[in-house]
């Protein structure tokens, strides 16, 4: 079965400043697609938005805030304007700062529920009007197995990542009708810079020695799962990719 090419395709990455969303900007680039990159970290979007002009790709580069829907407002606005289409969406942003519930800094749960969840449906919400005027789109959201599998110390990112998993099958239904796909991507333990940013010690001293037992996925591995879900023919939808590295057990 010939894959569909996205060469010109206008995609939105969220989190785009590191990790999964810097990858998969530079691995769709690389396919043809014009890669938007948004992120909160100006001098990370404009170095990317040089190296993937530097390579022969096409990109844009607007900072967004995704925890703000005027941010966002703006951001798909100016993509509106630039392209006058919106394909791609892929809601990445996110971080996972884990702890236990009790005693919890109740900031890391705000920081949490509003990028990836707020964050994910502010961005879905932006984009849909122009996707369904299109007849076509393509929403593709990271999700992680902690929105399969639930642990201690782990709770309020499970509730965010849960709440991801179902969010993105409800929307899969109502887009039936609208010839709009949506993938839910949900990867294991990926060598990314999401850990660095728990503030709970002793649960980042724990999953940092858990890393350090596996070999870790790394971000060009989900790349490739994005590209090969974005690819598929108009009528085949890859709803759910659930990666894990080889080692990962839980």
């Amino acid at each position: 079965m010939a894959k569909k090419s996205i060469k010109d395709k206008v995609v939105i990455i969220t989190g785009a400043t590191s990790g999964i969303g810097e990858a998969t900007a530079r691995v769709l680039a690389q396919a043809g697609a014009i890669v938007v990159l948004a992120g909160r970290r100006r001098e990370r979007l404009e170095k990317l938005l040089a190296d993937i002009e530097k390579s022969g790709g096409q990109a844009l580069a607007v900072p967004t805030d995704v925890t703000k829907y005027d941010s966002v407002r703006g951001m798909v606005d100016a993509v509106q304007q630039k392209y006058g289409k919106i394909d791609i969406l892929f809601n990445n942003a996110g971080v996972m700062l884990l702890g236990p519930v009790i005693n919890a800094d109740i900031t890391d749960w705000q920081r949490m529920i509003g990028t990836n969840l707020y964050g994910l449906i502010w961005c879905t919400h932006a984009v849909l009007p122009q996707m369904v005027k299109q007849g076509s789109g393509h929403i593709v959201q990271t999700s992680s197995v902690a929105g399969r599998t639930a642990k201690e110390g782990s709770a309020v990112y499970n509730l965010t990542k849960w709440g991801v998993n179902g969010f993105t099958e409800g929307l899969r239904q109502e887009l039936v009708e609208h010839k709009i796909r949506t993938t839910l991507i949900e990867p294991g333990l990926v060598a990314t810079e999401l850990r660095d940013h728990i503030t709970h010690q002793p649960s980042k001293r724990q999953v940092n020695e858990w890393a350090g037992t596996v070999r870790q996925l790394q971000s060009e591995d989900i790349a490739e799962a994005v590209l090969y879900a974005v690819t598929q023919p108009d009528h085949v939808d890859v709803n759910e990719i659930l990666i894990r590295p080889t080692d990962q057990q839980g």
